[in-house]
């Protein structure tokens, strides 16, 4: 190829367009043809005019006040964007720098819900959760809102709305906050990550909207009120807030494909032991488990709300251990207590009755997490960053939260201490609750948070029933 030949390339960018002076410009993808050839030296070298040395610049039309530039999911039902809002949400809310492959995630349901493809409400369970899809309609996530949670004010079931009004006095559990389900389901992963377990599906916090979601019936009529006098007179609508309804909070976690309720492995396993190698592997994985819900103190693990995923690998009948098996801890919402169950549950670990439980902690697993619990920093950015995740909530309680924290903190030391004895996941649980609070100290200002001195307690009251 001589030098004068030049090589060039389809290029995909994104510009700025605007039709007309009314609209506000909008963000879309391009192709855009890029010269790839080398300019010779010479060429370089000879004088050219001034003009050719200026860039080629695209200026937005001049926008009137009333105007301004909105970045929103491509296409024109605003009424069901997911980031409807000019100034109300903040369009960098569901951006993760730390994990653009989670934000792609979310970005890819936010385009699906503008396309019409709108998240299917999942009917099992005691609370509003929903199956989130891609453009091309497969499921990538499940989206928790906070006011749909077994609680909240727009759950759509009618189980809990019945508990509440038939049994107020045995309403909710009192030692979980009420309505934050979605900041301990991002709590959880949050713990996962840190400690490196791999055991719960990626979970973050996020804003959505959809139609499919639980609207006041009265937010529905003003949003489509909102949206006629949008159509008919811009000019009065261009001065609304919002035009659609409003975004919820809740939590996102990405779905798992090829798993199956842990309850349906397990009864199977009965009759048809795993194979020496997968049975070491499972193993190790529900040690993680194990380690992650006495953590985070999770009221809620049943064998229905953790999942298993087997490849069994190689033909049928062949003595082959090439497969694989995994654990996903989902449904974590009704954990980090601010207290130890003392009423009438005690709401138990039910994995604590399989056979697993009764084997002490691997030599893997404590080489894995005792290190990191055995060092006061790592505890204290642990959390550290659950405040700056549990402060987002607008009933945020400093308090409480240090309150829940007093009962993380008792719950790594125990578990410190049963790894260095190389105890079971049964004699973990079976230690006495333990709470590490901050001690009163006589009011003078710390400089440094691991400064601070800690006094642990036990706890003195004991739940009604034990077994439940």
């Amino acid at each position: 190829m001589s030098d004068s030949e030049q090589r060039q390339l389809h290029v995909p960018y994104r510009e700025y367009h605007s039709q007309n002076s009314t609209n506000p410009a909008t963000l879309v993808e391009t192709d855009a043809l890029v010269d790839l050839s080398v300019t010779p030296v010479e060429n370089l070298l000879q004088p050219r005019d001034e003009a050719d040395l200026l860039p080629d610049v695209e200026f937005i039309p001049a926008l009137s006040a009333e105007q301004s530039i909105t970045i929103d999911s491509p296409g024109t039902d605003r009424e069901s964007q997911p980031l409807l809002g000019r100034l109300e949400l903040d369009v960098t809310f569901n951006r993760f720098p730390d994990d653009p492959q989670f934000s792609e995630l979310v970005w890819q349901a936010e385009c699906a819900i503008d396309s019409g493809i709108f998240p299917e409400r999942i009917y099992q369970g005691s609370s509003g959760s929903y199956f989130v899809k891609n453009p091309a309609g497969k499921i990538i996530g499940v989206f928790k809102p906070k006011d749909e949670e077994p609680y909240g004010r727009l759950n759509p079931k009618w189980t809990k709305w019945m508990h509440k009004l038939c049994c107020p006095c045995c309403f909710g559990r009192s030692c979980l906050i009420p309505n934050q389900g979605y900041l301990s389901e991002a709590g959880a992963s949050l713990v996962d990550r840190k400690l490196g377990l791999g055991v719960v599906p990626n979970t973050r916090v996020v804003k959505l909207v959809s139609v499919t979601f639980n609207y006041p019936r009265f937010d529905r009529q003003k949003a489509r009120m909102k949206q006629v006098i949008m159509d008919q007179f811009p000019t009065v609508g261009s001065h609304f807030n919002r035009i659609g309804l409003r975004p919820k909070v809740g939590s996102f976690q990405v779905f798992v494909d090829g798993y199956k309720d842990a309850d349906y492995w397990l009864r199977r396993w009965e009759s048809e032991p795993l194979l020496p190698k997968l049975g070491r592997q499972f193993q190790l994985q529900f040690e993680r488990l194990v380690i992650l819900d006495y953590i985070i103190r999770n009221t809620d693990r049943g064998n229905d709300n953790w999942l298993i995923k087997y490849e069994p690998g190689g033909s049928k009948g062949a003595n082959n251990e090439d497969g694989e098996v995994k654990i996903a801890a989902i449904d974590n919402g009704l954990a980090f207590p601010f207290k130890h169950p003392d009423s009438w549950r005690a709401y138990p670990y039910h994995w604590a009755w399989l056979s697993q439980a009764k084997q002490p902690f691997s030599e893997a697993t404590r080489e894995l997490v005792l290190p990191q619990l055995s060092d006061q920093n790592f505890v204290q950015d642990l959390c550290d960053d659950l405040y700056q995740l549990f402060k987002q909530d607008r009933g945020f309680d400093r308090h409480n939260f240090d309150r829940q924290m007093s009962v993380m903190r008792g719950q790594i030391l125990n578990l410190q201490q049963a790894l260095k004895d190389q105890k079971s996941p049964v004699q973990l649980v079976q230690m006495p609750a333990v709470i590490v609070e901050k001690a009163k100290g006589n009011g003078a200002p710390r400089l440094f948070s691991f400064s601070d001195t800690f006094t642990q307690r036990f706890q003195n009251k004991s739940p009604f029933f034990s077994w439940c």
